[in-house]
């Protein structure tokens, strides 16, 4: 019974993690394991009418993810400033949820292929 402790504990934190990003960001889907996974939000909060953003992580295989990317539905959204400081608060609240180093992490590649 004891040994269940840490686990629940380690799940009351990430749920409560979530919840404050909840906070922070429309989210409109997520999906985050130990493999990875993702999160899109909606950009309408930032004045981008029905835009999206994602972020994301693949796994390189042998307990490996791969570094946090992005994408989103406005063309040249990277040379956006307000749209880059968007993405990068994102992904160090995505890698936080992953448990994972973020600036160790963003030296991984993005694939294994």
């Amino acid at each position: 019974m004891r040994s269940d402790r840490p686990k629940q504990l380690e799940r009351a934190v990430l749920i409560l993690k979530i919840i404050i990003m909840k906070s922070k960001f429309q989210i409109l889907r997520s999906r985050i394991t130990s493999r990875g996974g993702g999160i899109e939000i909606s950009l309408s909060p930032y004045g981008y009418k029905d835009q999206k953003m994602t972020t994301y992580c693949n796994y390189l295989g042998g307990g490996m993810l791969g570094g946090i990317q992005n994408d989103c539905t406005i063309f040249d959204w990277r040379n956006d400033t307000k749209l880059t400081e968007v993405s990068e608060e994102l992904n160090q609240v995505f890698a936080e949820l992953l448990g994972i180093d973020y600036e160790f992490n963003q030296g991984m590649p993005s694939s294994a292929y």
